[in-house]
């Protein structure tokens, strides 16, 4: 995506045919009772948050009043207040998840998983955290401590992210696994936080071999050399996790609410789906097929 109007023609696209069958919905069930459009569309909001999250700006205030209503007045002729907009962000956090569920790749029998940390706050700051009190949780990660939540990855070798979910800080790496691995067929590479015999058997009734590294303490795994190729290439899932904190970024401790929270993590992670060039293994199809054969 060049710029914000090449992406509103996306997104538009996905909202003519979502947004009618998701407000009759809500009108079924009693959620709404009344439909009033806004000065802006659900379009143009989501393709302003979505445009953050693929920009260099580091803050959403100076994106907003420093790019947006710079460039774009044009593009877009009822652009809101910041404040206003501020207001009405959270609104799109249900079509920015279906318009996430789109966009994600699908499992090509060589997945890696991989958790990363998403702080809300410093540690030294978490007793005066009121936006997250009784929902973050503090866990231990590779870098420490930290107080806030998870996001869990699969990704396939493209670099194409299959599958996401977000948890608490202290819920362990393998607990949301046998949801994440609903669809994924053949192979899937984690590292040593993966090790779990009860996990390895689930998935493999479900079709899935699970394949880990092992603790220094453990002997030595039986495994074939394609396998141990494919471990020592679960650089992608970190590189990817990468991108996300640093460019898609998904992390920052300026949320005041929960919502506001969930929409920042969806956006980045349909900015990250966006982009035209994603790290990736080049794996030929006679590799693959040596792999299948193995």
């Amino acid at each position: 995506m060049k710029n914000l109007v090449e992406l509103y023609c996306d997104v538009d696209d996905f909202c003519k045919v979502f947004i009618p069958q998701w407000q009759k919905q809500l009108l079924e069930d009693g959620t709404n009772k009344r439909q009033r459009k806004g000065q802006m569309s659900t379009s143009e909001i989501m393709t302003i948050v979505v445009g953050f999250h693929m920009s260099h700006y580091r803050d959403f205030k100076n994106y907003y009043l420093g790019h947006v209503s710079t460039f774009y007045k044009c593009a877009f002729p009822n652009l809101l207040s910041y404040t206003r907009f501020l207001a009405i962000m959270p609104r799109v956090l249900a079509p920015m998840c279906a318009y996430f569920s789109t966009l994600k790749g699908k499992p090509t029998g060589i997945e890696f998983i991989d958790s990363t940390s998403i702080k809300v706050c410093h540690n030294i700051r978490i007793p005066r955290n009121k936006t997250f009190k009784d929902i973050a949780q503090r866990g231990k990660g590779t870098m420490g401590w930290f107080y806030g939540f998870k996001l869990h990855l699969i990704v396939n070798h493209h670099g194409e992210i299959v599958a996401a979910k977000v948890t608490t800080g202290n819920v362990h790496d393998t607990q949301p696994v046998r949801e994440l691995a609903t669809d994924l067929t053949d192979k899937l590479y984690g590292d040593k936080g993966y090790l779990s015999k009860a996990l390895e058997a689930d998935l493999s009734e479900k079709g899935v071999t699970l394949i880990t590294t092992v603790r220094k303490n453990m002997k030595a795994k039986a495994m074939s050399l394609w396998d141990r190729a494919m471990l020592s290439k679960r650089f992608i899932i970190e590189t990817i996790n990468d991108q996300l904190k640093n460019i898609s970024y998904v992390e920052h401790s300026r949320h005041r609410s929960m919502n506001g929270f969930m929409l920042n993590i969806i956006s980045g992670l349909v900015a990250y789906c966006l982009k035209k060039n994603k790290p990736s293994l080049n794996i030929t199809d006679v590799e693959r097929n040596a792999m299948i054969i193995a």
